[in-house]
């Protein structure tokens, strides 16, 4: 089954420097300890990311990457490989968000790449999938994130799936304020649900964390995550101050006790 729920993850994106991701990290740290149950992540920019470490590797709190590419080391000038993110601290790194498959053009056979390489160490991947507001007024959204997920988990095992965390966010809600509806997030959170169930195993399924993102705020949290298959939130806006992201934490643990 799955364990250490609500899983909450704020993608800091391309905000904070040093010193504002070390003081929000701060703050984060001073307001929501003790941390008895769920699991909160911190998702600096790059530069950050040991900084940020250095705040927090005394406490519950986990520190997660923004993205990786697949190689261990070579010349790839301006990328980050997997042991580095462990050397700085990662537990958790993030891969496919839609805007690095929108601006930088990653297609979901380097999405499948990172993830395998990812799996190679001890980082535990955020695979991230959605649809763009055309593929859903089309009435295509299953087919796409049936599509993303065969390519992005291809060649696979059961064993690898039940460390990756899948994060649904359909992209006409990123930045949009624009939500889906409860109704429509846990209609494709079932579905991947599903999928996980019908190709690595019903136990499989069950032990998946599957989270929603997109304009996730503390007025809606609740709503969100009270749904059957909704494990937690990637938060982005929200995540940047520690009350608005802790208090969506906050509504995520009443959800999870009220599904309990």
């Amino acid at each position: 089954m799955r364990k250490s729920l609500p899983f909450i993850a704020g993608n800091w994106k391309m905000h904070k420097n040093i010193p504002e991701a070390v003081k929000l990290a701060q703050e984060i740290k001073d307001k929501s300890l003790p941390l008895t149950s769920g699991t909160l992540v911190l998702i600096p920019p790059f530069p950050a990311l040991y900084p940020v470490y250095q705040v927090i590797q005394e406490t519950p709190l986990k520190l997660g990457a923004q993205n990786v590419f697949w190689e261990k080391e070579g010349a790839y000038t301006g990328e980050v490989s997997p042991a580095m993110l462990e050397a700085a601290g990662c537990q958790y790194v993030i891969i496919g968000h839609s805007e690095r498959r929108q601006y930088f053009k990653e297609t979901d056979e380097d999405i499948n790449k990172k993830i395998k390489a990812v799996l190679q160490t001890q980082l535990n991947p955020i695979f991230c999938l959605g649809e763009s507001l055309e593929t859903r007024q089309a009435g295509q959204t299953l087919e796409i994130i049936r599509q993303q997920l065969e390519k992005g988990l291809r060649s696979l095992q059961s064993e690898d799936i039940r460390r990756i965390i899948i994060a649904y966010e359909p992209i006409w809600a990123i930045g949009t304020g624009m939500t889906a509806t409860p109704a429509q997030a846990q209609e494709v959170h079932a579905f991947i649900r599903d999928f996980i169930a019908q190709n690595y195993g019903n136990s499989t399924a069950e032990y998946v964390i599957i989270l929603y993102g997109g304009s996730v705020k503390p007025n809606n949290a609740f709503s969100l995550m009270r749904e059957k298959d909704i494990d937690g939130a990637l938060v982005g806006g929200a995540s940047l101050k520690a009350d608005s992201f802790l208090e969506i934490f906050q509504e995520a643990l009443k959800a999870y006790e009220e599904k309990k």
